[in-house]
């Protein structure tokens, strides 16, 4: 019947590039591809030659639905967007839930500021990446900081200084904000840690070792030994962040390996001669895929939102020509062999370990099942909690946990308005944001999870009831009390029908529980302590004389948060719209000392 259904629809999906969603019976999007040609890649789904994932969403699919677009490149973008945004369960999903982060050199100050940062939110600047963590860039920076000395400060705090910081102290700045360093000086450090960042290290060296000397000629043996010092650093930091003898220099590498159906995909980095670390990523929905069919998948949308270096080596061929101006190499020897040799025990490391905590987390999962009856292992769970103080500043949190770990995206925060809460009325809190939450899960505009998890009591378990009942759903929830002396280990599950019961604390589920019950407290307390803070911050611009309603709104607006308004420098301020330059220096008085 399913692919009888794509039959009859083939004749108006038009020849063009686009993307295309395969939809169930209810509505729930299976599946979303691209294609540079529409018509002729969906009907690829009614020939004999499917694998079991695509066999298996074939029979469920009752609808196909496409979107035409100029390109295929612009296909390709639009189709990272929605699978991102809807997670179908038949497509291979990639987490990734971070961009990467950056150093970059900002220029548009007298003197220029060096600092990390993740994405390339101001082109103009010059970035230098991307690493493959904060850790990476963190370590650099400090090098950095140890050889040329220049600020990491922010604007409106070097505005501020009188006197050196701490910085300067232990000699990781040279104070250019309180004139302890001439511009001119100050930019010749600038220009070589721009040098040393773009892997001009040899010549920067060498010019270095010839300033040394005449300093030494000169007599001037105090900024001799400076310059000595940062050549000693300059080689040191080579050693320990470089390349040592791999001859690459814009270039990723991108190692796939399967083992038992699971997959990992290792992305390591090389700029400018130097190596910028590694990630790896464990594709779901992938058990049929070949190693060559997940290059290519890999490569195309890895890419649609990220910097393509000028060459990419791999250790397996692409299934097919990917969409990407870049050659992508398979070499059998050579330099860039022994490259890719190189990664692979990386990668099958792990791999192992991967494989052994998926194990382990499968296993909890099932037992997780059993516990609470649930008709199926559960893929998807989510877990609720509230914060408060005596009903104010209340936020409702959910935190989304699944076999491969807590999808930390997903998190939502709900704030509760203090003017409708009466006391601490947990109840009530519960309801406003189960309701929101409920609400869309029956209009299916989200996805429902398999087991809700509840920080409550009996109380809780018959307000959901009602709630469940309210909007005709029959989703699986357990509610988590603490005992009688409010002890953790002590927790006991209420479910609707069974009574309530408790297990042992060193029972591998019940230490998994109070993890999930432990995550979406603590998520809850830092939205709640945030929500205070923010209220508490823009309570202190009502002291203020002068500041209304008015000019409160236009100051949000223009700064976008409380914390941006308290960071900012004077200039800043006096920028916004209704702020004179006596009520901006009286603003900015007033926060500094309030602060």
């Amino acid at each position: 019947m399913p692919k009888d259904r794509i039959l009859e629809i083939l004749p108006d999906i038009p020849h063009s590039p686009g993307i295309y969603q395969m939809l169930s019976s209810n509505g729930e999007i299976l599946y979303i591809g691209k294609a540079k040609d529409l018509q002729k890649r969906v009907t690829y789904y009614t020939g004999p030659d499917l694998t079991i994932r695509l066999t298996k969403m074939i029979a469920l699919v009752m609808q196909v639905e496409y979107i035409t677009t100029k390109s295929e490149t612009e296909a390709l973008l639009l189709e990272s967007r929605l699978i991102k945004t809807h997670q179908p369960k038949f497509n291979i999903l990639l987490k990734d839930d971070k961009s990467f982060p950056y150093i970059v050199l900002r220029s548009n100050h007298t003197f220029p500021q060096i600092l990390k940062q993740r994405s390339k939110a101001l082109p103009q600047e010059k970035y230098f990446g991307p690493f493959a963590s904060s850790v990476q860039v963190d370590a650099t920076l400090e090098e950095l900081q140890k050889i040329f000395k220049l600020r990491s400060c922010s604007d409106s705090y070097f505005m501020q200084r009188k006197r050196p910081c701490l910085q300067y102290q232990i000699k990781r700045c040279t104070a250019p904000c309180v004139q302890k360093i001439s511009h001119s000086e100050y930019m010749e450090l600038v220009n070589q840690a721009e040098r040393f960042l773009s892997g001009d290290t040899i010549n920067l060296q060498a010019e270095l070792s010839q300033k040394m000397d005449i300093l030494s000629k000169a007599l001037e043996y105090e900024k001799a030994a400076e310059i000595r010092d940062r050549i000693k650093a300059l080689r040191y930091i080579q050693l320990k962040f470089g390349a040592d003898d791999i001859k690459v220099d814009n270039t990723d590498i991108v190692i796939v390996i399967s083992e038992h159906e699971h997959h990992v995909i290792l992305v390591a980095f090389y700029r400018h001669k130097q190596f910028y670390g590694y990630k790896t990523y464990f594709p779901t929905h992938a058990n049929d895929a070949t190693e060559s069919e997940l290059l290519a998948y890999f490569v195309e949308r890895f890419y649609t939102d990220k910097p393509i270096p000028d060459e990419i080596i791999t250790n397996v061929k692409s299934a097919h020509n990917v969409n990407l101006p870049q050659k992508i190499l398979t070499p059998n020897r050579g330099n860039k062999l022994r490259i890719v040799q190189m990664f692979i025990p990386t990668a099958e490391r792990a791999l192992v370990e991967y494989l052994k905590k998926h194990l382990k987390q499968q296993q909890i999962f099932e037992q997780i099942g059993i516990l609470f009856h649930l008709p199926k292992i559960p893929e998807r769970i989510e877990i609720y909690d509230n914060s408060h103080i005596m009903g104010k500043y209340a936020v409702g949190a959910m935190v989304v946990a699944t076999q491969e770990g807590f999808q930390k995206k997903e998190y939502r925060a709900h704030n509760i308005e203090s003017t409708t809460v009466t006391g601490g009325d947990d109840y009530f809190m519960l309801s406003r944001v189960m309701t929101k939450r409920l609400a869309k899960i029956a209009n299916q505009s989200s996805p429902a999870p398999d087991l809700m998890i509840i920080d409550g009591g009996i109380g809780h378990m018959s307000k959901m009831q009602l709630l469940m009942n309210k909007f005709k759903l029959n989703i699986a929830f357990v509610c988590m009390s603490k005992g009688q002396y409010r002890n953790s280990g002590c927790e006991q599950f209420h479910l609707p029908g069974h009574d309530a019961f408790t297990m042992s604390n060193r029972d591998p589920v019940m230490q998994y529980l109070q993890l999930l019950r432990d995550e979406a407290h603590n998520f809850a307390i830092k939205k709640h302590r945030t929500k205070r803070a923010s209220a508490t911050r823009f309570s202190v611009l009502e002291e203020i004389e002068g500041i209304g309603a008015k000019r409160k709104k236009d100051l949000l607006h223009f700064f976008g948060s409380v914390e941006a308004i308290h960071n900012a420098s004077l200039e800043e301020i006096t920028n916004v719209p209704n702020i004179s330059s006596v009520m901006a220096a009286k603003i900015f008085k007033h926060l500094r000392h309030a602060y």
